[in-house]
């Protein structure tokens, strides 16, 4: 099971809007649906498509600003003819904040 962070509170973020958390693994853009729905995906697909935290959203889905790629927040697939995945993190919603899977920072390691 997955340890999760608190990023901050779901009102954080309007309703099908995007905010960017920065971790040791790169940029990860977190999205708000009109549903109140959370979905947590890399930033950018390297070399593809990138930034999504600034693209549109619809439903459950991401258009990148770049080059109209459509993404789904759900499992990072590019949609139609498009190739290509960005990595998918988990999220909860508790108590009116949004928790990101742990997994965000890496391997931790206890010091030697």
């Amino acid at each position: 099971m997955s340890q999760f962070i608190d990023i901050g509170a779901v009102e954080d973020i309007p309703q099908r809007g995007a905010r960017l958390v920065k971790s040791p693994l790169g940029e990860i853009a977190v999205f708000r649906t009109a549903k109140d729905e959370i979905f947590a995906v890399d930033e950018w697909l390297p070399g593809k498509a990138g930034p999504l935290s600034n693209g549109i959203q619809h439903d459950t889905r991401v258009t990148d600003p770049m080059r109209n790629w459509v993404f789904d927040l759900a499992t990072g697939e590019a949609q139609g003819a498009d190739e290509g995945r960005v990595r998918v993190w988990e999220t909860r919603i508790e108590e009116g904040r949004i928790l990101i899977t742990q997994q965000i920072m890496g391997e931790l390691r206890a010091a030697e």
